[in-house]
């Protein structure tokens, strides 16, 4: 699982270590726990559906454990989601504040989100989709916004590139690169995700990212 799902359980794991030994993890750890074992789960090549008797089973306890934590499935998925949109858009914030080209600012924001597909593969799997069939339509239609939402930043940047170059249409311009930008990376991802997690979505990344400047 990712550092930050990690740091987020250490403060308890540290105050449990200190003090007497508990059979039993506290709630909040047990949330990260469960979260940080679906995701390791999405991240096995092949992996077939995860069901919540597969997931108590990797964590030895009953699926009624599990509800004790989360209301449904689909909640343990909202919980991966909101992890990459926190992850995901602090970094895209950042990298929008700075001074700089808009272009630059569009091809790092690119490249961030093919970073952070590939070093969590099991995230991958949420981002495009594939760990959503069959599940709640929510989950999905969260998803599809994630991108709108990079998108729309996209064009932020772009029209600003757009009116610098002297651009007579720098919305137009805008929106027709953000768009193409936005569909490289998930056709990345998607890829990434369905190799096996062979194909790396950063594979030749800084020619693509000429080529989507052009």
């Amino acid at each position: 699982m990712t550092d930050e799902l990690n740091a987020a359980a250490e403060p308890e794991a540290a105050e449990t270590a200190a003090s007497t030994p508990r059979k039993r993890p506290r709630p909040g750890e047990r949330r990260v726990q469960i979260l940080q074992t679906l995701a390791s789960m999405l991240e096995q090549p092949g992996a077939d559906r995860v069901t919540t008797a597969a997931l108590a089973a990797k964590l030895d306890v009953s699926e009624a454990a599990l509800y004790r934590h989360f209301a449904s499935k689909a909640q343990m998925f909202e919980g991966l989601i909101e992890f990459i949109e926190q992850s995901v858009f602090t970094l895209v914030n950042q990298i929008t504040e700075r001074e700089g080209g808009g272009l630059a600012q569009a091809q790092r924001i690119v490249a961030v989100l093919l970073q952070f597909g590939e070093r969590n593969p099991g995230m991958t799997r949420v981002m495009v989709g594939d760990a959503l069939v069959y599940e709640n339509e929510r989950l999905v239609a969260r998803m599809n916004q994630f991108f709108d939402r990079i998108e729309s930043s996209l064009r932020q940047v772009l029209r600003s590139a757009a009116e610098s170059r002297g651009s007579t249409t720098p919305t137009v311009e805008a929106n027709a690169q953000a768009s193409v930008m936005v569909s490289f990376v998930i056709g990345r991802l998607q890829r990434y995700a369905r190799s096996g997690f062979k194909r790396l979505p950063g594979e030749q990344l800084d020619a693509a990212l000429r080529m989507l400047g052009s």
